[in-house]
């Protein structure tokens, strides 16, 4: 039987103190996806307790180059909390993170909640806005390894998000190009139609798997679409922006260390 609340635990505080930690399926090698997203509701719930505000959700694995750099095929989510939140040019402090990544994503704001029975236009229309984002990603389980259920229950390595000026949805976002770069060079560069083929089917999953486990999607909700290029490893003291193509630019700073 496994001990949901105390696998939630070590999770949490992995995340909260910096500190890696086992992959949970060293300890359970058939933790179950079902039981992996019970794990995570449950440390969901010690950051609510402890003040957190949910505001969303991120989609993970929707490209088939993060599906190759991590080993897994299967779509997951994730939730988003305020305490995620970055601003557009702010700094980002990496102590007290194991295994800091960066991707390219491209962010919706829903102005209404809709099911997984959703079709893509009612998808589309359920859309009040769209920017370009970035996502900081850290799993906290050793050596960066880990199963597809590891990551569900660590949040599917939710960190931060860096969200860019939002625009009206009414452009065409099935193929934007989308250049990440550090220092003004680019790390890596992709398309939004990498993800999933195209963003709003990763809309559409989210709406399908977040009510499959209870969560669903309201009004008012950020939703992460997912990756269009591999992540890149962080670094201290650089500069990191995204430029997508129709929808700008946008970015943010990693500190120094001390």
């Amino acid at each position: 039987m496994v001990d949901v609340k105390a696998l939630a635990e070590i999770v949490d505080e992995a995340a909260r103190r910096g500190v890696a930690v086992a992959q949970l399926t060293d300890m359970y090698p058939a933790l179950s996806i079902e039981t992996a997203y019970a794990v995570q509701a449950e440390a969901i719930g010690r950051r609510l307790q402890r003040g957190e505000r949910r505001i969303g959700v991120k989609m993970g694995l929707t490209s088939r180059a993060k599906m190759q750099q991590v080993g897994v095929d299967e779509v997951i989510w994730g939730v988003l909390t305020d305490a995620m939140i970055l601003d557009d040019g702010e700094s980002l402090d990496l102590d007290g993170m194991i295994h800091p990544r960066v991707e390219p994503e491209i962010a919706f704001l829903l102005k209404k909640p809709f099911t997984g029975e959703a079709s893509a236009q009612w998808a589309a229309d359920a859309v009040e806005a769209v920017a370009p984002a970035l996502e900081i990603i850290d799993s906290r389980y050793q050596d960066f390894k880990f199963r597809v259920a590891d990551v569900v229950a660590d949040n599917s390595s939710a960190a931060g998000v860096v969200i860019g000026p939002w625009r009206k949805p009414d452009l065409d976002i099935a193929n934007l190009g989308m250049i990440l770069s550090f220092d003004g060079r680019p790390v890596q560069v992709g398309s939004s139609a990498a993800i999933l083929g195209h963003p709003l089917r990763a809309l559409l999953a989210a709406a399908r798997l977040t009510e499959r486990y209870g969560e669903g999607l309201k009004a008012g909700d950020i939703v992460l679409a997912g990756a269009s290029t591999a992540a890149e490893p962080l670094r201290p003291g650089v500069n990191v922006q995204l430029q997508v193509q129709n929808l700008g630019l946008m970015g943010f700073n990693t500190k120094e260390r001390k």
